[in-house]
């Protein structure tokens, strides 16, 4: 199996960000076997004391990285700032609700924004110790060896993996998501919803899963998860087919085989 290049390990952004994602998943991994304070944001979603510190911790590797970025996470969400050389845009807790609940699917998902582009990304998944790394040109690696996509080409071979968003208690929305769910169902070999959308496009990269689809997403969830699948050959786009736009809302990963018949379904 290809070994990670010595450009990629070397690269400034990358090491950013994995030092900060591992810092953040410690972290997490801190907060695991304690008894947490949750609260309930707006839109349905929570939050916790591990994702607070989980942020804190990243942002101050990443802020003494590169000064002159700003920071865009779930938790704080503040736009880029007029001229800034950058953006790093962050989730420190991608799964929540399943960390809350002792269910171990949840990771740290950074990305590095340039001029538009996300230029790197990193995926760490602290209970497993796995890193997904990206780098645009450089390819997508997880643990320093070389992912690609799958090779499924038929769609009743595929797992597909999706979400279903907090706001699922407005009754046409929910409405909607179960009709795309129920045309993918009839199709597919089988779908997992597994509350990590970050970690479902880094198995989706991986070739563990072979598409994914999810409605109301934000740039944190996706930013990097969606760098490693186009950089292990697979394909991101929108609803209509348009290209990645981590503002879009509405993502569709595949191996990119199988991206027309997802679309056809959506």
């Amino acid at each position: 199996m290809e070994k990670i290049s010595s450009d990629v390990l070397k690269n400034d952004l990358v090491r950013a960000l994995t030092k900060a994602a591992r810092a953040a998943g410690a972290v997490l991994m801190h907060y695991r076997s304690r008894a947490l304070n949750i609260r309930r944001k707006r839109g349905a979603g929570i939050v916790t004391d591990a994702d607070c510190g989980a942020e804190r911790s990243a942002m101050r590797i990443l802020r003494e990285a590169r000064p002159g970025f700003s920071i865009l996470t779930e938790e704080s969400a503040p736009r880029a700032r007029p001229g800034a050389e950058g953006r790093w845009i962050m989730d420190p807790l991608d799964g929540t609700t399943n960390f809350a609940h002792g269910f171990q699917f949840f990771c740290v998902s950074i990305a590095a924004e340039i001029d538009g582009r996300i230029m790197a990304g990193v995926i760490y998944q602290p209970v497993t110790g796995e890193l997904y790394c990206a780098l645009r040109g450089g390819g997508a690696w997880l643990d320093g060896k070389r992912m690609r996509v799958s090779g499924t080409n038929r769609l009743d071979d595929a797992l597909l993996s999706t979400g279903f968003s907090y706001k699922h208690r407005n009754k046409s929305l929910l409405g909607v998501e179960l009709g795309s769910f129920e045309r993918m169902s009839r199709a597919a070999g089988g779908i997992r919803r597994a509350g990590s959308a970050a970690l479902d496009l880094a198995l989706t990269a991986r070739g563990v899963f072979d598409g994914f689809w999810e409605r109301n997403l934000a740039p944190w969830d996706v930013s990097a998860g969606a760098l490693l699948v186009m950089e292990a050959g697979g394909m991101v786009t929108d609803f209509s087919g348009k290209p990645f736009d981590p503002f879009a809302r509405r993502i569709i990963a595949s191996n990119g085989s199988l991206h027309r018949k997802m679309l056809h379904r959506i």
